[in-house]
């Protein structure tokens, strides 16, 4: 009697065990799902974006694959097999993140709301979009690939190798299927509300009902990135699961970028952080400049608002010189305003569906609005701009030496060459 209770033990046992392995894997071919669907009932949900077949892995995977199709097949929007994926639930009780925004937050006192300069004019007709869009993300691959340039950290590994910290700067919304990687300086504030509203991650405190209209989020509240699910965030959520989630979101999501020119991207990050007393910046960053590299006798204003009383502030050639020091990222790593895009974006490691540009930013944003299926119902904000424009470039290096301005390039040359921005010229 014992034995046999001990063998229909052993066998209920490995069914369950079965029954799990094939819940937890039946994904990967579009069947069931093991994650709970969000609470929809007063969500308004959207038709999804026509989906990327791209499979995670190393770029150069990827380009051997899609040179195996046809031209006119690839990277093509299709349908996906097997159907959408469930959305998660962002917390143990399935409710989306509705956490307020961090105590001293603040709006950046230059921030645009665009983020940037633009380029407006006759708008390219959906052919010359769609051979825009191939000939960067190509770019992309050839130099991930090796084939247009040289090494540079982080470029061969695969996605599995990156280290949950660098993953935070990708923002999912499960409800459209979309990817969006957020780079500092380059519009990311309006895309962070695009996604907010896309996602019905926040409620307004004024109508107590998910937020509609993007250009209504405060900025300081949408950059509170608890209402944010990152790929940083899914080891807590779901442990050992992560990087199979991931893997499966990197296959079916569509995935987007914008990016920027980087030197242009160092002068809005110094206009933004260190032209007016921004507090925080001005105690982790700009004293330490003043005090590494400021020609200033006596002590250094402690806070910002003595600083600037004092007509005390880091200067762009001092910003500079922090920069290229050797001892900078010895104590921490770049902060995010100026950390390198592929160190934030990974673009060697995640096949983006859309590349954006900041320079291109009205039509590139109507373009993938209208790509995610979404654009009768959203629009990109648009408004005043205090504008970082690319014409600026001169007259901000052209105090800078040549030798210095060579070390800088050195620095974000992976980001020159990935995005398709020429070599900055000597004479700037």
């Amino acid at each position: 009697m014992g034995t046999w209770r001990g063998l229909r033990a052993a066998f209920i046992v490995g069914s369950l065990f079965m029954i799990l392995m094939i819940i937890v894997y039946w994904d990967d071919v579009g069947g069931f799902s093991l994650y709970p669907l969000r609470d929809t009932q007063h969500v308004q949900v959207h038709p999804g974006p026509a989906g990327s077949l791209a499979a995670p892995g190393s770029v150069q995977q990827q380009q051997q694959q899609q040179q195996q199709q046809p031209p006119s097949t690839r990277s093509s929007p299709g349908p996906r097999p097997g159907g959408p994926l469930s959305p998660l639930a962002d917390s143990k009780d399935g409710s989306p993140f509705h956490s307020p925004a961090e105590p001293g937050s603040e709006k950046p006192p230059h921030e645009d709301r665009h983020g940037g300069d633009e380029r407006t004019g006759d708008e390219p007709g959906q052919e010359d979009k769609g051979r825009g869009q191939e000939e960067r993300k190509q770019r992309i691959m050839d130099v991930c690939s090796g084939k247009t340039s040289g090494d540079f950290p982080g470029r061969t590994r695969a996605f599995e190798q990156i280290p949950n910290r660098e993953l935070d700067h990708l923002i999912v919304d499960d409800t459209h299927q979309i990817i969006y990687c957020y780079v500092p300086k380059v519009a990311c504030t309006n895309w962070k509300r695009v996604m907010v509203v896309l996602s019905q991650s926040l409620v307004s405190p004024s109508s107590g009902k998910p937020y509609t209209e993007p250009q209504d989020i405060p900025a300081d509240v949408v950059h509170n990135n608890s209402i944010h699910l990152t790929f940083a965030k899914f080891w807590r959520h779901y442990g050992s699961l992560s990087r199979h989630l991931m893997a499966l979101k990197l296959q079916h999501y569509t995935k987007f970028i914008f990016v920027r020119d980087p030197f242009v991207r160092l002068i809005s990050a110094y206009r933004n952080k260190f032209e007016s007393a921004n507090e925080n910046f001005y105690r982790q960053f700009g004293s330490v400049m003043l005090r590494r590299y400021g020609n200033a006798t006596g002590d250094v204003p402690e806070s910002a608002a003595d600083a600037f009383a004092a007509g005390v502030r880091p200067s762009f050639q001092q910003f500079i010189t922090y920069l290229l020091d050797a001892d900078t990222e010895k104590e921490a790593v770049f902060n995010e305003h100026w950390r390198q895009i592929y160190r934030l974006c990974h673009p060697c490691q995640v096949q983006y569906d859309f590349v954006g540009h900041l320079e291109t930013l009205e039509a590139d944003s109507k373009q993938l609005l209208r790509m995610l299926g979404v654009d009768q119902w959203i629009h990109f904000p648009t408004g005043a701009r205090n504008r970082t424009a690319s014409s600026w470039k001169r007259d901000w290096f052209s105090h800078i030496p040549i030798a210095e301005r060579e070390a800088l390039y050195k620095l974000y040359q992976p980001d020159f060459e990935l995005f398709g921005y020429p070599k900055p010229e000597r004479d700037l």
